[in-house]
């Protein structure tokens, strides 16, 4: 999603020269564009678009006020059911909301799901992380009222939160935050091991040891005696928005939103450190100077925001069938300039980046349904559109 306002993005783009880095390797592949893929359906504000993997075939789109509303995948479909509606528990607005949805690999037996929302209480701005029930595995429906909170943790501002949600095939739920917002991530979050912002997480759903859930015994900082936060998988992270698995690699990627001059992609290990406050992509940002620490990891693509790029929607690895020419290549965007890139990787190096199409709209999140078919949520127009040629 955007993190910055527009009068920023008019002001770097002027003072930013282009980088060779990316440049050279980026490929304009102009014959895909996209379509409505449910010309009768429209959401407000979609952050997000997943499936059960429960044998329905149903797709789900979360609107970002707090709504999770459920369709039948056909793109004749003329109405999307309401099967959540949390808004009076969410704090929606600019970056804020109801941000990630993930179904509970057993969904089809237990009903449950987890999300990722903001919320406000007198004391403080929080982000939560949720478990709820379907009132049945297959009903359209899921009361508000099963709510079980996991844990939640203070966001000083509005803007920076991640947010995204996702089961690995170890069964575990990984979890994106923001480096808690502002600029220049004024506390060093990135790299503070003792803050759950600007990391990815990871947590045990079944497991009951911290209260709703538990600390996988391999977590870099499991039983730690310094007080680093248990949940932690990776770190020093500015704001990872949308994160995904290659269930075919297992490999986790995410896209990294820059600060005032690079975006980038990262592909995350566990215990990496992904080098921010102290670097932006690849180069130094606070101190500017002196960052090349063996134990940062470097993006696996860097893009310099004066080719346009300004607030970076990380995707996923396409895996379907209809489209064979894009088969393991990571489709992504950029909520800004409305391009989709496909970026091609061989034994962990960039063989190229295709530029697909570009002027598509806000993108906000990629998905699939049930047969990792790709589909693309427009945050604007309230659109969910697929590529075609």
């Amino acid at each position: 999603m955007r993190t910055r306002n527009r009068r920023y993005v008019v002001i770097i783009c002027l003072l930013i020269t282009a980088s060779s880095f990316v440049r050279d390797t980026v490929v304009r592949q102009g014959q895909w564009k996209t379509r409505d893929a449910f010309p009768h359906l429209t959401f407000e504000n979609p952050v997000d678009f997943t499936h059960a993997n429960d044998g329905s075939g149903r797709l789900f789109v979360l609107e970002q006020k707090g709504v999770i509303r459920v369709f039948k995948n056909d793109p004749g479909s003329k109405s999307a059911a309401t099967f959540l509606d949390i808004k009076t528990r969410v704090s929606y607005g600019g970056e804020a909301g109801l941000l990630g949805l993930a179904f509970h690999p057993d969904f089809k037996n237990n009903g449950f799901f987890f999300l990722n929302y903001m919320r406000k209480t007198p004391q403080r701005l929080e982000t939560v992380i949720a478990r709820y029930k379907a009132n049945a595995p297959g009903a359209d429906v899921a009361d508000p009222a099963s709510e079980t909170i996991l844990f939640s943790f203070e966001q000083p501002y509005d803007n920076h939160n991640g947010g995204a949600l996702k089961f690995g095939k170890d069964g575990l739920l990984y979890i994106s935050t923001g480096d808690g917002g502002s600029w220049g991530d004024p506390n060093n979050n990135g790299q503070n091991k003792r803050s759950m912002l600007g990391k990815i997480l990871r947590v045990d759903v079944n497991n009951t040891g911290k209260g709703y859930y538990g600390i996988p015994a391999d977590n870099p900082f499991a039983g730690n005696k310094e007080g680093f936060t248990e949940e932690i998988y990776a770190y020093g992270l500015r704001n990872p928005w949308r994160i995904s698995f290659d269930h075919e690699t297992n490999t986790l990627w995410a896209g990294d939103v820059g600060q005032n001059k690079r975006e980038e992609i990262d592909v995350i290990v566990k215990g990496g450190n992904y080098g921010w406050r102290r670097k932006e992509s690849i180069d130094c940002y606070k101190p500017g100077r002196d960052c090349n620490e063996s134990e940062f990891i470097d993006p696996i693509l860097d893009m310099p925001q004066a080719n346009g790029e300004h607030s970076i929607t990380g995707g996923l690895v396409y895996r379907g069938k209809k489209m064979p020419t894009l088969a393991g290549k990571y489709i992504f965007g950029d909520y800004v300039s409305g391009r989709i890139f496909a970026l091609e990787t061989k034994d962990g190096k960039v063989v190229r980046n295709e530029i697909l199409t570009d002027r598509v709209g806000s993108i906000s999140a990629f998905g699939v349904d049930a047969s990792n078919e790709l589909y693309i949520c427009d945050h604007g127009s309230g659109k969910i559109l697929s590529l075609t040629k």
